[in-house]
């Protein structure tokens, strides 16, 4: 595998050299096919939701498999017989004729696999979140660039028809000037809060250790980080933010154009440690006034929940209204009313549930994804459509949002940021969690 090594110079520089075109020795995507004409794609991470992920793609040719876990691909191997099976995706991306790939990996080896990928001008879909760092989540956006490749991350509540409805509402001027945003989930549902590392244990048979670590630092195996548990532990996973908010904060970053915040900070929290994220938090977010769309956006504050933390119930709502779907869901609260939706943007509603019989509805104008499917969206773009809804100039940027929250989680501070440079300004210390060090043979 090709390797590009992180340094100061490109994390400050890379999006300006990007948009200038100054990127030397590119590969550029392979020739679009024919709108007819099949798609070769291939899987990395085919066990769990990979499983699902590629299973979508069963209507074009599925060349090969990657997964480090025997057990965990059975299934899709079992799907796709034809298939030729890896274990090491550096290994199958460089043998395989691959026009586009699924990547549904634990979090800490979205980056890699993805930018092996581009490299070579293989189309990519990545799971949610998109990146394990902010810095990551900024190179994927330039490479798309530079590549000229299709991307889609994983948040498929973007491909459907509830969260446009959503935004053509709050566009139409139903909520007035929207100030205040709560977003809450029931994650995590896997243990955070650990102090240690667990204890080693033997490796099973049917995985490869070595390769599920990736670019992670090594630690003995335990099956408290894998399958399953890796979410909660800061060097695989991103813990509820990123299980989450890739799908439950997105309405609210379409709808109300948010771009970057000027700071960011955890209100409370408890648990969190050096090993592990939060067993429950809630952050606060600060957007700026914008102008988008024709209009000045006002100045906004953005809340996370987890863990079962919720927000206040405003006076006016019924107890009995649910607000969301419950356990998850967003909270607008605009100058003319309350609107709330599902976790994925669908079932938009005014509160008290009263007042959407006067809601005028505008005409769809946002264009609209066929069969709501991201995979079907992102297939079209492979092939020389549209760009794919959640492609990485949108998702790459929502990426870093999400991931700055567990900045604020990590330092305990209150961090102010500057985009443009990509710098924590108040915080030095809160840098060096931006990016990350990959092992050796994991470099980007």
């Amino acid at each position: 595998m090709k390797s590009r090594r992180f340094t100061r110079r490109t994390f400050l520089m890379g999006a300006a050299m990007a948009a200038a075109g100054c990127a030397t020795g590119s590969r550029i995507a392979k020739a679009a096919p024919s709108p007819n004409e099949k798609l070769n794609i291939a899987g990395i991470g085919v066990g769990g939701k990979g499983a699902s992920d590629i299973w979508a793609c069963r209507g074009h040719n599925v060349v090969a498999l990657c997964d480090v876990d025997d057990v965990r691909a059975a299934e899709s191997i079992r799907n796709f017989p034809n298939a030729t099976y890896y274990k090491d995706f550096r290994v199958m991306l460089e043998k395989e004729n691959i026009d586009a790939v699924t990547i549904s990996t634990p979090d800490h080896t979205h980056a890699v696999a993805a930018m092996a990928a581009m490299e070579q001008g293989i189309h990519v879909y990545v799971q949610k979140p998109l990146t394990h760092t902010v810095a990551e989540a900024r190179m994927l956006t330039e490479a798309a660039r530079r590549y000229g490749v299709a991307t889609q991350m994983g948040n498929q509540g973007h491909a459907d028809e509830g969260v446009r409805q959503l935004c053509e509402v709050i566009w139409s001027g139903a909520l007035g000037d929207v100030t205040e945003v709560h977003c809450w989930t029931d994650r995590p549902i896997w243990p955070q809060g650990l102090v240690d590392p667990l204890p080693a244990e033997e490796v099973p048979a049917h995985m490869d250790w070595d390769l599920w670590l990736g670019p992670a630092p090594y630690r003995d195996y335990n099956a408290g980080y894998a399958p399953f548990n890796w979410r909660g532990w800061w060097d695989f996973g991103c813990g509820a933010l990123g299980d989450m908010a890739c799908h439950i904060m997105d309405p609210a970053y379409w709808a109300l154009h948010l771009g970057a915040p000027t700071s960011v900070e955890c209100v409370r929290q408890e648990g969190n440690t050096a090993q592990s994220g939060p067993v429950k938090s809630v952050i606060r977010y600060d957007f700026p006034e914008r102008e988008a769309d024709g209009r000045t956006w006002p100045a906004l504050t953005f809340y996370w929940y987890d863990g079962g933390e919720l927000p206040e119930r405003p006076e006016g709502i019924p107890a009995e209204e649910k607000l969301g779907d419950g356990d998850n869901g967003t909270l607008f609260i605009g100058s003319k009313g309350y609107m709330s939706c599902g976790t994925y943007g669908g079932n938009p509603r005014l509160h008290p549930e009263s007042e959407n019989a006067a809601v005028v509805v505008p005409e769809p104008y946002i264009e609209r994804v066929p069969d709501n499917s991201p995979y079907e969206d992102w297939f079209r773009a492979c092939k020389g459509g549209p760009a794919a809804c959640s492609n990485f100039e949108y998702s790459g940027p929502f990426s870093e949002i999400v991931l700055l929250g567990n900045i604020a989680v990590r330092t305990g501070q209150r961090i102010e940021w500057d985009a443009a440079n990509m710098q924590v300004t108040n915080v030095p210390e809160a840098n060096a969690l931006l990016t990350r060090d990959n092992r050796e043979g994991w470099k980007i």
